[in-house]
């Protein structure tokens, strides 16, 4: 599954440099896939869904920092423990359970952004 971030992220920013497909956005900055990922221009995922990388879209909060769960991969990949969990000083970076993901679908995921 991906990782969220609760309400009661302090707004450190401890999180966000760890992602290692900056999937962790500040609240109320614009993302990209495009963003620390090999995807750019028009992409087409394994869903068939099209968009376009290099596009802003809109921030998921104003508040708090946010993670993009399309782009979260756990650290699957990378390390062996979410990052954004073993560095968040207030626990906030908690199991999503709306995007329950398999670690097959995870290590897809990483592979499809990064290859």
């Amino acid at each position: 599954m991906a990782i969220k971030i609760t309400e009661d992220c302090i707004n450190c920013g401890a999180c966000e440099p760890e992602c290692p497909n900056s999937a962790i956005y500040e609240g109320a900055i614009d993302w990209r896939w495009q963003d620390k990922t090999k995807l750019t221009g028009k992409v087409t995922f394994p869903d068939g869904t099209e968009v376009n990388a290099d596009a802003f879209n809109e921030a998921m909060s104003d508040e708090v920092y946010y993670i993009v769960s399309g782009k979260c991969t756990e650290c699957k990949g990378f390390h062996e423990e979410p990052q954004c969990k073993a560095v968040c000083p207030v626990d906030c970076c908690v199991d999503d359970p709306d995007h329950r993901e398999t670690d097959e679908t995870l290590f897809a995921r990483q592979k499809f952004l990064h290859t």
